[in-house]
Parts: C-alpha cells; structure tokens; sequence
C-alpha cells in the first residue's frame, strides 16, 4: 500500500504521553529528539539514560535511593537493572488511596457474561486489599512465598495478587478451565503456600463447578496451608468438599481495612511464576521480577498504548495468559480495568462491544483469532454500536493478517490507532508493539518497543531488513525472567534464549522488518516449514486461506516424507460447506496466486476441530508429532486434547 491505514491527527499527537516524554527527554538530557524513530535510536543507544527517564517520566514508587542503573550490561543472562533499589508491585498498582481524589471512581469494572455485573471504586480496592493482606500475614505468607490462583478473571484476582504482592510474595494464576493434571504440573512445582480459587465460573451461558477439580489437585499439593474460596456462582458456596478450604468472607473475616504496610523487596526479587504452554513437556517455570515487570508495563501502557488517568482498559483474557498480567498493570496509570471472564460470543456474540460501548472503553484488547472470527461471522460491530470514547485497538496472541486489518477499521471503528503487539509470557511483555503517534501500515505491526534493541538475524546471523529472519534482542533489557524455577544453575534458562546466538536474546519468532521500519511476523521459528530446504512461516499460508469463505480456520504442518519435507494442510471448514475437489483447487489457487507455488500444500485434508492451548493458540507441533507417531508430552495443556486424535493415523498422509 502507499499510504498507511491511520494517521494520528495533530491534536492527539499534542496530547499524546509519547509526546510529553519526548518532551522530558530533551530537556533532561539535551536531546534534539523530535518523533518515535529518532526516540528509539536514543533508547537502545542509550539504555540507562531510557530506562532512568522512564522511571521518573511514570512516577515509580521506591526507596529513596534508586543506585545503579545497569551493572555487567554486557552479559545476557547476567545484565542486572537497578541492583540497589526497592520496590514494591502492589504499591506502585494502589496508587489512589482512600481519601485521596477520585478515590470513589471505579477502580475495576467485571462482567461475568450476562450473568454478573459489579463494580469496585479505588477506595473499595484498597480496602479490600488491605484485608487479603493481612489474612495471608496471618498465615504466615512473607516475601518469597508462592500464592497461586485458579480463579476465574474478577476483581478477586486482581485483588489476592495486590494482596499477596505487597507482602513481598510471589503470584502465580491459571484459568479455572484447567484439568487436574494440568494444575498439578504448574502449581505443583512451585508449591503454593495459599491457593485462591472460586466455586465456578461461566462459560457460554453455562455455570461450571470448580470444586471437584480444586479438591482433586489440593489432596496432591502438601505445600498448602489454607484455600480460599471465591464467590462467585452462589453466594454462599458450600466449601466442604476441599479439605482446609474457607470461604473469603471467613478469611478477612477477622480483620479491619487500615493502612497496606507495603514490602518493599530488591528490584529483582521475584514477583510473578509464569508458566510455558507445556505442549512439549511438563510447562517451564518462569520467574519474572518486580522491577522489571513494573518498569516495562508502565512503559507500554503509558507511552506505547497512551494509557492515561480515568482511562477505561478492556483486554479480553484468561489468567491463564499472560496478557492477565499485562491488563493489570494499568492501574499503575490510575486507569479502571474493564474486567470480562466467559465466551466473547456469549449469547449473540456482541458482549464484548456491548461491553466496551457501555463502559467506555479508551483501550479495546483481544486476539487475531477473535477479530478472524469475527470477520467469517460477518459481525458488523459499528452498525450497532458507538465507541466515541476507544483510542487504541491492540491485538496479539498471533499475527494479525492484512485482512484483520481491513475488518478492524471497516467495521469496528475508522478513527482508531490498531496496535498488533508481539511479545510472550518469556518477557510478560512485548518486543514489537504501538506507537500512538505514528501511521498503521496494513498488516505491520507499527514499531519495535522502545529500549528493546530488536534486530532480525539471518540464517547466519546477521542483521537484515526487507528479509525473513529469527527475531533477536541484542541488549540487554530490565524485564528479562530472572531465571526458571527450580533451575539453581540456570542451564535451562540459558538454553531456552541464549543457545543459538550467545550473549544475545533469541526468541523463536519469524519475522521480518519492514521498508516502514515495522515488523511483520510470520509464526514460530519452530513451526515454520521446510520444503526444499525453503522456509515458510505458518501465518503466510494461513492468510491466504482463510480468506475463502468456506474455511472457518486451518492448521499447517511439515510432513517428513521422501528424504523432504511437504507441506500438509488441514481445514475446519463452515457449516454447510465440503471438501471436494473443486474446493481443494480453489484453496491451492489461493496460496499460489497470493504467496508462492513453494506455499501449496501437497495434501489438503479436512478436520472437524483444531487444538489449542488454554489461551486460544493453534499448536503446530503438536498436530506434526501426532502425525508422525510421536507422543505429545503434555495434552493437558490444551483447551480440546481431544480433536489431536483427529490426526492420528490418517489414510491420507500414507501417500
């Protein structure tokens, strides 16, 4: 395209944060910085100088004594920021304080379906945390302890993760959809000293039980002190049939809202447990720091999302994806969270516009899958709704094809910067992500974040541009994990990122950047296929294809067949519509005309489901193992374990 999808007008740039911390920079440093480009050259450049000038810009709340920036920058693993100073999470979340102004303002706004609705102010917050707190002081839970939850996304959570958190503990959280096993391999190796959960959750109109399932997996967990049940599909639940458990009114019962005597812990103290999808083996645990953490959301939510005060923040997740923790830190910036759990399509598929329209949202978060879905439902969200409030649109969890683009600004809002963002659960963050001030150019995300010296490496490891490459980050950076639990030498950590390209982060992306200094992603590194020797990243074939009407969503996998590999591709397609042979040829075409002859499947096969992680992505490898009679190591991990049978010995890849 020539000219981009969206431009910010004049008068948001003005009253952009970016433009304000540009502002900053130049005046504390005598800088000459005049846009995002010349902003990003000085934030990788200069990597104390950023990261200082995002620390005073967003107000962190700390010790006095902040110390040295950066020591043994030159070391990845090994770079450490801000050795000397202290900090505390829920601290810098808890801003707003009973009596302060806009204490009464809504703090978090929850929608379970079409079923519950409430609100809590800042002051109700506050309060409730201040109560959780000394619940779990009272049990003991100190710095370093692990608190977990296996709650739906409520205020709840946000609040035992405040609670646990300005204790000096570690949080850790799953979605309430996860079987036993899958628990048992999360929580029980980091082994919980306080585990909350609720007594169900919603899910497309339908109220699930969790208890059975939480009494399963905490008869396994010796760890436990106490479990703290949740309200949330009865009143008054029946908590009896978890040993040790107690309902939450029970355990604050016994304490008065007061003053949060805040722990402030180093830096690099632990904060949150994040786990892998675990679809190649039991999940990796990864231990994120507190500092870091903070340091970089705030950055992304004030800079690169534009997130300011009494801003209202949607994002539609789980906490069992990382994109929970994410949405969470806006109250950093004194915003409200908007706060979904159930089906985004429960019950005619537009709550979460009716959501986003009803409570204002300025921030509208959700997948590529969800907006792709939207699209072949041929939802038209604007006809019925009005959003004069959203600024921004972001989407992740895989790459937003142009298509998605296209869909977003014709039939949710025109006048709105869309920001695919890319990161993981490996930096709770992002590498690639917005820029408020700058055009969308369709099916790019707009810029590589500031302070992340991204670069895109060659088979050979050098830098490229214009060129398919593995997405590096070069530098060090404040929100690297700390390490993985239960890793004393840190051999598993070092092999996860730093094994291909020494001293320099590798991140399993296929990217590639662009003429406009974006990027675009093309899958996982590891799923990318191989024909001849030629590498192809997934997403290239899946945006073709389902760009025809009849395919509801496809999986690609490579085939080892013949000393090669070939490219094999299977298709859920829409009701009412058959694989035949003039379909076959017509999804060949596709892939030809709009990619390459190297893009066409040698088989195209049809399926009724496709699996995927508790978060909603597609597993690649797993389908490629089951194809080729190997054992997929961890099927709890997956939303549907059941639709990988559909793949097991197929007549069709026989030939």
């Amino acid at each position: 395209m020539s000219e981009p999808l969206w431009q910010p007008s004049q008068a948001r740039v003005a009253a952009a944060n970016l433009t304000a911390f540009i502002d900053h920079v130049n005046k504390s440093h005598g800088t000459a910085l005049t846009g995002y480009d010349d902003l990003y050259a000085w934030s990788v450049s200069e990597i104390e100088d950023f990261w200082c000038a995002v620390w005073d810009f967003c107000g962190v709340v700390a010790d006095d004594t902040r110390g040295p920036v950066l020591i043994d920058g030159d070391k990845m693993p090994g770079a450490a920021f801000f050795p000397k100073a202290k900090v505390n999470f829920a601290e810098n979340l808890l801003r707003r304080r009973p009596g302060d102004p806009g204490d009464a303002d809504d703090a978090m706004v929850f929608w379970g379906e079409d079923k519950v609705k409430r609100r809590l102010s800042h002051r109700d917050l506050y309060d409730q945390v201040s109560r959780v707190a000394q619940a779990l002081a009272a049990e003991g839970v100190g710095a370093g302890d692990r608190v977990a939850g296996f709650l739906p996304n409520m205020p709840e959570t946000v609040i035992a993760m405040l609670a646990a958190t300005s204790l000096g503990a570690v949080w850790s959280s799953c979605s309430p959809d996860f079987g036993v096993q899958g628990v048992l391999d999360r929580f029980g190796q980091i082994e919980p000293k306080v585990l909350f959960c609720a007594d169900g959750y919603y899910y497309n109109g339908k109220a699930l039980d969790s208890r059975p399932r939480v009494a399963a997996f905490t008869a396994q967990m010796p760890s436990l002190q106490k479990v703290v049940v949740v309200p949330y599909l009865d009143a008054a639940p029946d908590v009896g049939v978890i040993e040790g458990a107690v309902g939450l009114a029970d355990f604050v019962a016994p304490f008065e809202a007061g003053e949060i005597a805040f722990a402030r812990q180093p830096f690099n103290a632990p904060l949150y447990i994040m786990f892998s999808s675990g679809t190649t083996g039991k999940p990796k645990c990864i231990v994120h720091g507190i500092g870091g953490t903070l340091l970089q959301h705030l950055k992304e939510h004030r800079l690169l999302c534009d997130v300011k005060a009494d801003d209202r923040v949607f994002y539609f997740t789980t906490c069992g994806w990382m994109m929970w923790n994410w949405l969470v830190s806006a109250l950093a910036c004194e915003a409200t969270l908007l706060l979904y759990d159930g089906s985004p399509f429960a019950p005619d598929g537009n709550i979460l516009f009716d959501f986003a329209e009803t409570e204002k949202a300025t921030l509208f978060g959700t997948s590529a899958k969800y907006i792709d879905a939207l699209g072949k439902a041929g939802l038209d969200p604007q006809s019925n709704h009005s959003f004069p409030a959203l600024r921004l649109i972001t989407s992740t969890g895989s790459p937003l094809v142009p298509e998605g683009f296209d869909y977003v600004y014709a039939h949710i809002k025109k006048d709105v910067c869309l920001s695919s963002i890319a990161g993981g659960t490996d930096i709770v963050s992002c590498f690639l992500g917005g820029n408020p001030i700058g055009p969308v150019w369709r099916g790019e995300i707009q810029r590589r974040c500031l302070g992340m010296a991204v670069e895109v490496f060659d088979d050979t490891g050098r830098p490229v541009r214009g060129e398919k490459g593995e997405l590096v980050c070069v530098k060090p950076f404040p929100c690297m994990p700390i390490g993985f639990w239960d890793d004393p030498d840190g051999a598993r950590y070092r092999a996860a990122y730093f094994e291909t390209y020494p001293n320099i982060w590798h991140h399993g992306d296929f990217v590639e950047l662009t003429e406009h200094d974006g990027i675009i992603v093309y899958g996982r590194s590891d799923a990318t296929l191989n024909p001849g020797g030629v590498r192809i990243g997934t997403a290239e074939i899946y945006r073709q294809v389902e760009k025809l009407d009849a395919v509801e969503e496809s999986i690609v996998i490579g085939q080892d067949w013949q000393g090669d590999v070939r490219v094999v591709l299977f298709v859920k397609l829409r009701p009412g519509h058959a694989l035949d042979d003039d379909l076959t040829s017509r999804i060949k075409t596709q892939i030809r005309s709009g990619a390459t002859p190297r893009h066409v499947p040698a088989k195209v096969i049809p399926v009724a489901d496709i699996p995927r992680t508790k978060s909603g992505k597609i597993v690649e490898l797993a389908v490629r193992d089951i194809v080729h009679d190997r054992k997929v190591k961890n099927q709890e991990a997956l939303a549907n374990p059941e639709a990988l049978e559909l793949y097991r010995g197929l007549a069709e890849l026989r030939s």
